[in-house]
């Protein structure tokens, strides 16, 4: 029967036992007459109808009607349902008395016991009634009392036994509930209904406490187990609740809580570690203090008696039996001072658990000292257990330091003490390389060096050497002492130019070489600073600017000005192939005073005794991977890795070879000094400051492993504070200032083998054939041939791919392209991809997708532009957009670009521009990089030189290939092809 919603209803709430799932509750709408009485016209609803009665519900009815839903057999099923079956066949299952599964049956009981409670509580001031049988929701009212019940448990003890029943009270009145119909409704907490009264409890009581007695008058504890029944089931409700009892005694007592920390050894093992020399022994006699637990246990003392902090009580019963009596003691506690206790436990640093933590032993130690006095101040008792067979030192630790700068060299003074005795800084330094933190003193207790000692003075201990009974340390570790000053770890007298070495903003400026052709900008004077700080004091470094700008020009300086100190000092640059012309095109803008030998090529003078008489030879990573035993004869001034990440495996053939050549400085340039592991970063820096770092075993143990596995902090601010003076990184984000708006770059790529071949050939092929055109035709007639030739040509440049499917060779320009987009990508720039070619672009594309790298598409195929476009402006993980120069080259808007590509030169640089100006416009807050990819020594280069003579034809915004070819001279034609 319907109920209208416009007519006036009652929600009401119907209570009835289900077969299975126990006592379970309806939802309804009862419509109410003339007289505001209750018809039979009724209505179940659920959440999904609720709202049609919204006008006789409130917040509670919507909850009520919520968990209701959840209760239902059909409910039940979907959630517990693990197979496909009917819920017929699925209960039927389930609850076989024989076969059933009785663990799942406990998981359903506790699934709606969670439900039945929330009802509960928020059922009062409404209607609830039980349901006939006949299904009729408002079959008998029950009253929900407002006022909660109180239990009283009662014990009488005999010579036989001892008897144990409950007593209720409800508003005073006794209630009776022993074999009249009563009924549990909820047992956690107990809810029962008795004579058609719904009532709880003032102080929560499980309901299988009480349970047995609907049908029993009182439970016998027989003589034989009452001693146990006592402890574990009298006792916890003597703590609880009210308790009547005969032939026993029940004390209430009041005592001051004295907190107990109770320490104790739980295990020890050894463990191999790497040091900073390579050791793997790691044991002493003493065992490795690492691999040691210490278990600290909290406990509450209250007069004579104990109790563990794990759980929180108002009152604890302690049950004690003389001869054939019991006396239960019941202790009130002080809740709020056991809290205030482990409160102060947490503020230092220990955390419990059940009243109890577990720290390794050089942690635990450490911690125990470092509190010791606050812990006695606030009133613990600090306990050792098992102290007879390995006393622990607990007392006060000290370390006092004292650094002085020397010619090449810090001196360290140290004294170390634990309590009244003095411990050389020789024999901590050994247990702390060796990881055996744990040794003895004279006394025979056990020391445990500090962990904070680890963290504050554990790079000391590496990198310190003994040298005749002296302590030093390298200058190469400045920063390590910068570091111990600041933190008040050590007293320190160094230079205050030495000092600025760690905010290169402080170095004074060079003297600037004579001879170098241009100005550098600030933060490259900065740099040059930098370099020559770090050349005057003996160091190596990494200079690691952001891509484009300027690590060449600040490197092409430093060389100058060596030459213009020492002429005649040769320093080596060695780098990836592909640069090799960028290199030499750069030195002979800035400075070409600079004698240079190139020293690549099959045909290459392998005698070193030529190096001499050049200023700086250049060289492949290929060729110094060939040659080192004739490069390693000479002793250069500086050696140069550009792109040293070519380094980052230090186990790898071109990282033991570069490691053999000898120089008198060392400095590498990289925009990314990590690739794929801080192992990178380790290979780099101990080629330009061997020793920096430690051995490749110590610096995994030490830095690689905590910081990438283990997202250690502390290792990598101590790893920063010590590569920091030697690595300059500025990104163009933090030089914007110093920048123009738009930097633009020309990246030369080499073909490979197999592309060389390939242009070669095809060259050959069309220089004949056009250039006896031009003769039997003229030049106006060979323009097509000529238009053909050139674009064949240009897309081999690209990738061969691009005019033969079945390719299956390299392209030199495509692997730099992918080279940098991935570097780019790497520093969370967005890109922007131009090509003339949408089949250049396709193969870019194919790269893209097998990288998993997510991009916007658009050429003239695409017909929603402004899609793509809101996709790379709007998603930050959208960072590149693939673009045809003709599709794309105007009438967007693109400012979250910062980086630019163009694939290949366009006839007209005035098209290129306004490319780039779809990044480069109002609204761009970023500098804007752009970077032109040109296939050296093919058409790709020569167009690009004739860009530049043919400057006036640009400013004439020439449009079409054809107007660019009908400009080219025969002389131009046949400079093209040469």
């Amino acid at each position: 029967m319907k109920v209208s919603a416009d007519q006036p209803f009652q929600i009401v709430y119907s209570l009835f036992e289900h077969e299975y799932l126990g006592y379970l509750f309806e939802s309804f709408v009862v419509k109410v007459n003339d007289k505001g009485n209750l018809t039979y016209m009724h209505q179940n609803i659920s959440s999904k109808n609720a709202q049609e009665f919204d006008k006789g519900l409130d917040e509670r009815d919507y909850e009520l009607i919520k968990q209701m839903d959840q209760m239902q057999q059909k409910a039940v099923f979907n959630h517990f349902q693990k197979k496909k079956m009917k819920p017929n066949e699925f209960f039927l299952k389930v609850f076989d008395k024989k076969t059933g599964d009785k663990l799942l049956q406990e998981e359903i009981d506790r699934y709606l016991e969670r439900r039945r409670s929330k009802i509960l509580s928020l059922i009062h001031g409404k209607m609830l009634f039980e349901m006939g049988k006949d299904g009729e929701p408002t079959w008998k009212q029950i009253t929900i009392s407002e006022e909660k019940a109180s239990v009283l448990f009662h014990f009488r003890r005999n010579e036989e036994n001892t008897h144990y029943f409950p007593t209720i009270k409800l508003k005073d009145e006794k209630v009776h509930f022993y074999q009249n119909d009563s009924y549990l409704l909820c047992k956690d907490p107990a809810w029962m209904v008795v004579d058609d009264t719904l009532f709880t409890f003032e102080q929560e009581v499980n309901g299988k406490k009480l349970k047995p007695f609907f049908n029993k008058k009182f439970i016998l504890i027989p003589k034989n187990v009452e001693e146990t029944y006592y402890k574990k089931f009298v006792a916890p409700l003597i703590a609880s609740f009210d308790v009547y009892a005969k032939g026993f005694e029940i004390k209430s007592e009041s005592h001051e809580p004295k907190p107990v920390l109770t320490f104790s050894e739980l295990a020890s093992a050894g463990q191999t570690t790497g040091s900073l020399f390579g050791d793997t022994n790691n044991t002493n006699g003493n065992g490795s203090a690492d691999m040691s637990k210490i278990l600290f246990e909290l406990s509450f003392k209250y007069g004579t008696y104990s109790y563990k902090a794990d759980k929180l009580k108002n009152v604890s019963v302690s049950v004690e039996r003389h001869e054939d009596d019991y006396v239960f003691h019941r202790i009130r506690r002080n809740s709020v001072q056991e809290k205030n206790f482990i409160e102060t436990l947490s503020n230092t640093g220990l955390q419990l658990k059940s009243s109890r933590s577990t720290l390794n032993k050089t942690n635990a130690l450490s911690w125990l000292n470092d509190n010791l006095d606050t812990l006695r101040e606030q009133g613990f008792i600090i306990n050792q257990q098992d102290s007879g067979e390995k006393k622990y030192f607990v007392g006060p630790t000290k370390i006092d330091l004292e650094i002085m700068e020397s010619i090449d060299w810090f001196d360290i003074k140290a004294v170390i003490q634990f309590g009244d005795y003095q411990i050389p800084f020789t024999t901590i330094r050994k247990h702390m390389l060796n990881k055996t933190r744990e040794f003895k003193l004279p006394n025979g207790e056990y020391a445990v060096i500090p962990d904070r000692w680890a963290t504050e003075y554990g790079d000391l201990f590496a990198f310190a050497n003994e040298d005749d009974d002296k302590l030093k340390l390298n200058k190469i570790h400045v920063s390590l002492v910068k570091d111990l000053k600041d933190s008040n770890n050590a007293r320190v007298e160094m230079t205050r130019k030495l000092e600025k070495l760690m905010d290169f903003d402080e170095i004074e400026d060079a003297p600037f070489p004579d001879k170098f052709n241009g100005t550098l900008r600030p933060y490259q004077q900065a740099g040059y600073n930098w370099l020559e700080f770090l050349n005057e004091y003996g160091f190596g470094g990494c200079l690691a600017d952001d891509m484009g700008l300027g690590k060449t020009v600040q490197t092409l300086s430093l060389l100058q000005a060596e030459k213009e100190k020492d002429n005649g000092s040769t320093s080596l640059l060695v780098m990836p192939t592909s640069l090799i012309y960028n290199w030499e095109m750069e030195a002979g803008k800035f400075t070409p005073d600079l004698k240079i030998l190139n020293y690549t090529g099959t045909n290459r003078n392998k005698d070193h005794e030529q190096f001499a008489q050049y200023d700086l030879v250049i060289t492949s990573y290929g060729i110094t991977r060939i040659d080192t035993e004739i490069l390693n004869q000479f002793y250069f001034n500086y050696i140069i890795l550009d792109e040293s990440q070519a380094i980052k495996n230090p186990d790898s053939i071109i990282s033991k070879a570069v490691r053999a050549l000898k120089s008198r400085r060392k400095l590498i340039l990289t925009g990314t000094p990590i690739e794929n592991s801080t192992m990178d970063l380790w290979s780099q820096m101990s080629f330009v400051n061997p020793g920096l770092l430690g051995t490749s075993k110590f610096f995994k143990q030490e830095y690689q492993i905590p910081i990438e596995k283990k997202k250690d902090e502390a290792k990598t601010r101590r790893l920063n504070a010590l590569i920091k003076p030697f690595i300059l990184r500025r990104e163009k984000t933090q030089v914007a200032k110093d920048l123009p708006e738009k930097v633009e770059n020309i990246h030369f790529s080499d073909l490979s083998e197999s592309q060389r071949a390939y242009y070669d050939r095809e060259k050959e092929n069309y220089r004949g054939k056009i250039l006896d055109l031009i003769e039997t035709e003229g030049i106006q007639k060979s323009q097509m041939m000529l238009l053909q030739g050139l674009t064949r040509l240009r897309q081999i440049a690209n990738h061969p791919a691009m005019v033969e499917e079945n390719y299956d060779g390299d392209s030199g320009k495509f692997e730099d392209v992918c080279h940098m987009i991935s570097k780019a990508l790497g520093k969370d720039h967005k890109i922007l991809i131009f090509s003339q070619f949408v089949k250049h672009l396709k193969i870019v594309e194919k790269y893209l997708k097998d990288e998993n790298i997510t991009y916007s598409y658009l050429d003239g195929s695409v017909k929603d532009r402004q899609a793509e476009v809101e996709k790379f402006q709007n998603d930050d993980k959208v960072r590149v957009f693939l673009i045809s120069l003709k599709a794309g080259g105007v009438g967007l808007n693109l400012t979250e670009a910062d980086y630019v590509f163009l694939l290949d030169p366009w006839w007209n640089p005035a098209i290129e521009a306004q490319a780039v100006d779809r990044a480069h416009r109002i609204g761009q807050k970023n500098t804007v990089f752009t970077y032109k990819f040109i296939a050296r020594d093919t058409v790709e280069e020569k167009i690009l030189k004739l860009q530049e003579s043919k400057l006036k034809l640009a400013k004439n915004l020439i449009t079409i290939e054809e107007s660019f070819v009908k400009s080219l001279s025969k002389e131009d034609i046949t400079k093209l092809f040469d």
